[in-house]
């Protein structure tokens, strides 16, 4: 098989994958954490063991998922981080920004972060979720240490700090989108200002894009 074949096969294969995403997307913004592997073959209109061929099972296309929906979410997050305004207002709109994607697909995020009262045998949501919040806890460490001025111990403070905050918003959205006890512009607010202590003293660092 020449170059050329493999190239076609890769991008066929891709373009497959793709599809079959699409489709699991559909069925989880209809089912939340109850969408099966059945709903989804049949959504895609293909049988089950081919599904599999593509994720091997619930855990891998789950994987797939989460990485698809995570790399949007971040760059939504980068995007709040970086927009011309004041440190609080970027602060503020970057809280906003995870917590209106969560209330604008709460069946992605149930699907991601919250197992079915009738899960399917062998899947666990939690071990997989877990990663997810990890490296949403890692890139916002390294935007912070990017941009802030925390000292010598600054890469170690950065990292509490990333995976405090993705703490924070992951347990305060998941309370908020259950509750509802109040509205999303208060939520934001109250973070803010709990964020807000010692986050307006430290100093950007010189030269850097600030924060």
């Amino acid at each position: 098989m020449d170059t050329t074949q493999r190239t076609d096969q890769q991008r066929t294969a891709e373009r497959r994958r793709r599809e079959l995403l699409e489709a699991a997307d559909r069925v989880v913004l209809r089912d939340g954490p109850h969408a099966s592997m059945n709903a989804i073959a049949a959504e895609a209109g293909i049988t089950k063991p081919i599904l599999y061929r593509h994720f091997g099972d619930k855990g891998g296309l789950y994987a797939a998922l989460a990485q698809r929906h995570t790399d949007a979410l971040l760059a939504s997050l980068r995007a709040a981080l970086d927009a011309p305004a004041d440190r609080r207002e970027r602060v503020a709109s970057t809280l906003d920004t995870y917590l209106a994607a969560i209330e604008a697909r709460p069946q992605v995020y149930r699907f991601l972060m919250h197992p079915a009262e009738q899960a399917e045998q062998g899947f666990d949501v939690g071990r997989h979720s877990a990663p997810l919040l990890r490296r949403m806890g890692e890139e916002l460490a390294q935007v912070i240490e990017e941009r802030l001025d925390l000292g010598p111990a600054g890469g170690r403070l950065a990292r509490v700090w990333g995976h405090g905050i993705v703490g924070m918003m992951h347990a305060a959205g998941d309370w908020w989108l259950g509750e509802r006890p109040c509205s999303r512009e208060e939520l934001v607010h109250s973070l803010t200002d709990l964020l807000w202590g010692r986050l307006s003293a430290v100093g950007d660092r010189v030269g850097g894009p600030g924060f």
